[in-house]
Order: C-alpha cells, then structure tokens, then sequence
C-alpha cells in the first residue's frame, strides 16, 4: 500500500469527524489509536490519522481478505503500519472504529459537491482572464462605433417641434368640410367620406376635381428617420467587429441584426437618458417622448417604451453592464431565421455567466443579488416592444413614406 493513497484529500473526508481545533479546549496535540502517528480528528468513531482512516475504508469497502504472516498479534506504529494489514484492521475494530458510519459512494460524491459549493460561495468571485479578454472585446467595439459627442447628429435633417400637426390638420379638415357643407347647405356628417381624419393622419380631399391633397403630418419623422438609420448603422458595425459575430454565416448575422437592432439601440439612448427629467440628451440636443410621438408612434408604443427607459435607467448601470446586456440581446438564438442555434445559445450563456459575475464583483450591497434578474427582465420586456415597434413603423410608412430603406430592411420578414 503506497504511501501516496494515504495522503489527505479534503474531498475523501467523507465520514462524520471532528477536526483537530473541534477536538478540545487545549493545543495538546493528538495521538491516532491504531499506528501512534499525530491523529487529524474522530473517523467512524475513533481518533485516527489520516493514512488509518483511508485503510479502514478501503479495508470494510473492499473484497480482500487480509491473513497475519506472524503470530495474528502484531504492534502497528507508524513505520510498520503497512506491513501487515489484517493486524492494522483489527486494531482499527478494536478501538471502536465502525463500518455502519462509511458513507456510500453516492453520499460521498454528494458532500463532495457540497464541499466544493462551499468553497466557492466563501472564496470572493474573480472574473477569470477569458472572461476579462470578452468585456475588453465588447468595450472597445463599443467605444468604436457609439460617438460619445454625438456630433453627427447636427448634420441630421433639422426636427420642427413648433406645432403639434395632427391638430392642426384635423383643424384643416373640419374647415374645408364646414366651408363645403354651407355651400351645398348639407350637414357635415354627410361629407365626412371627401375628407377623414384620424387621431394620427389627416387627409383632404377636393370633392370638384378628385384631387386628394395628402399634407405632411409626421413633422419629425425626417429627423427621426435620419437619426434611427444612423444608430442602425452604429449597430452593424458595433456587430461587425464581434469575432463570435463575424464567425457565424450571413443569413444568422442578418437574422440576429433584424431582431436586436431595435434594442440595442434603445440600450444605447438609455445611457443618455436623464431619469429626473425624463429628457434624452445627446450632445447639444434633447430629445422628449413627444418627439417620437410627432413622427407618428402611438401611446401603445410609447408608454411602456418610456417606462423601459426610466426602470433601466434607475438601475445605475456602468458601460460594461451595459455592453453586456447588449450582447445578450444580440446573440439570442431564438430570433426568426437563425439555424446556428446551439452555437449562438452557448455563446449567450456564457455572456450572461460574464454578466452575474462580473456584478458579484462590481457591485456590493444586497441590491447586487437582484440586478442580474432585473436586467434579464428589461431585455424580455424589449422583446414585447420590438414586435410593436415594428408594427407601428411600417403603418407610419404607409401613411407617410419616409422611412429610410435601411429601417425597413430591418423590421421586414424576409432574410
């Protein structure tokens, strides 16, 4: 029996035991019952080594039958322990050592795990090097492509907020009707198929000619349009620069481009965003609700929209979090079109493995435990958002086409 399977394991202390500073009050040391060495603690009812109490249960587990090559009555110490077995197990029987308290090998494999969960809940949390090397990758990419001066956006088309168009065009409306109706002394109810308005777009029509006289409504959608096609572009070049990105085929990067880009950029103006106010500020510019509502977006939109923004931006995030939470949403394997499924959801997997730790480090407080759930659940919420976004944009599209073809690209169905 070698010496090497005597040497302690931490993870072999499988039985019930009592270590050397449990033993008693005093720093007496302790003498193992069986061979005289310095004893660790009690093993299976008894004061043992470490090299006794790994033989006892090998000896009880084991089939081996042990045979005296003496007189049956050898003194084991710690120099002749190896020599004979069957004298060594029966000083192990004699001193009171019990096979009923060796745990099965499954109990053992059990502490073990439990042991190790142990170690790592009391040892701080470390963001390995991988790790480190992966949030590096996605700052830079950040830092790259999102202008933290925001200065390209003075070069957008100039955004009209001095009036509020659907009312004036509704007012417009209901002055041609009226004017038409007292020269043809009918009520206005009757003339409402020559001119309609709604709570989003106004149109006139000219009963004399058929001429239908469509006017601008949206009086922010050229800025806004500008805006977003610029912030799309960010987005794909943020991607492009990912190498797990460029590592997958076109036709997964387009699919998983068609749904992020929208939340991605949402994630990105949330850093801009001023919780008090409720008040976007990019660089010399200000951005309110209103202004996606003057381009046509509706309340069922822009409510929940505008309470994504103040819930994540209550959060207090850094850049990396951020960063993180973008590349999560990026790489979701259960976007429409996507075939590299199990490789995208690893990959997502241990973003978020990057995220919780790099928030167990980070952060401190009880909040730090709830912060990964909560983010999780911004980006399900996105999700929710996405699809009406969509929807509503493409109605803004057929009411007025200006939409650029890029935003369209992006929020069509086909690959």
């Amino acid at each position: 029996m070698s010496r090497e399977s005597e040497a302690r394991s931490p993870l072999d202390d499988s039985e019930v035991e009592v270590f050397r500073e449990e033993l008693d009050e005093d720093d007496d040391p302790k003498v193992c019952q069986v061979c005289g060495d310095k004893a660790t603690g009690y093993h299976f009812n008894a004061m043992t080594c470490e090299g006794c109490k790994g033989f006892f249960r090998r000896a009880m587990k084991g089939p081996a039958k042990f045979r005296c090559p003496f007189q049956s009555n050898c003194v084991i110490t710690k120099s002749n322990r190896r020599q004979c077995q069957f004298c060594r197990l029966q000083k192990c029987l004699s001193i009171g050592m019990l096979k009923e308290l060796i745990m099965s090998d499954e109990a053992v494999e059990k502490r073990r795990m439990l042991i190790r969960r142990k170690r790592m809940a009391e040892e701080p949390p470390v963001l390995s090097e991988q790790q480190e090397a992966v949030i590096q990758e996605l700052l830079e990419a950040h830092r790259k492509t999102f202008d933290l001066t925001f200065s390209n956006f003075d070069q957008f088309r100039p955004i009209d907020r001095n009036q509020d168009p659907i009312t004036e065009y509704m007012q417009e409306c209901t002055d041609s009707q009226s004017v038409r109706a007292e020269s043809s002394r009918e009520p206005v109810v009757n003339l409402l198929p020559h001119g309609s308005c709604s709570s989003s777009v106004c149109h006139v029509e000219d009963s004399e000619n058929g001429d239908k006289r469509r006017k601008t409504v949206f009086t922010t959608l050229p800025h806004l349009t500008d805006l977003s096609t610029y912030m799309i572009q960010n987005v794909i070049n943020y991607a492009k620069v990912l190498r797990p990105f460029r590592a997958l085929t076109i036709d997964d990067q387009i699919s998983l481009l068609k749904g992020a880009t929208f939340e991605i950029v949402q994630m990105l103006f949330n850093m801009t965003f001023n919780e008090n106010t409720g008040i976007w500020e990019c660089g010399s510019l200000r951005y309110c609700m209103d202004d996606a509502k003057r381009a046509g977006f509706q309340h069922h939109l822009l409510d929940p929209l505008m309470k994504f923004h103040f819930t994540l931006r209550k959060l207090h995030l850094d850049e990396t979090e951020y960063v993180l939470m973008q590349a999560i949403s990026l790489f979701s394997p259960d976007r429409p079109g996507v075939t590299q499924n199990s490789v995208i959801d690893k990959y997502q997997e241990m973003l978020s493995l990057v995220l919780k730790t790099y928030i167990e480090t980070k952060r401190s407080g009880p909040e730090k435990y709830l912060l990964f759930p909560k983010i999780i659940a911004c980006l399900t919420e996105m999700r929710t958002m996405n699809e009406e976004h969509t929807k509503q944009l493409l109605q803004i599209q057929d009411i007025q086409p200006e939409v650029s073809p890029l935003m369209l690209e992006i929020v069509s169905k086909n690959s």
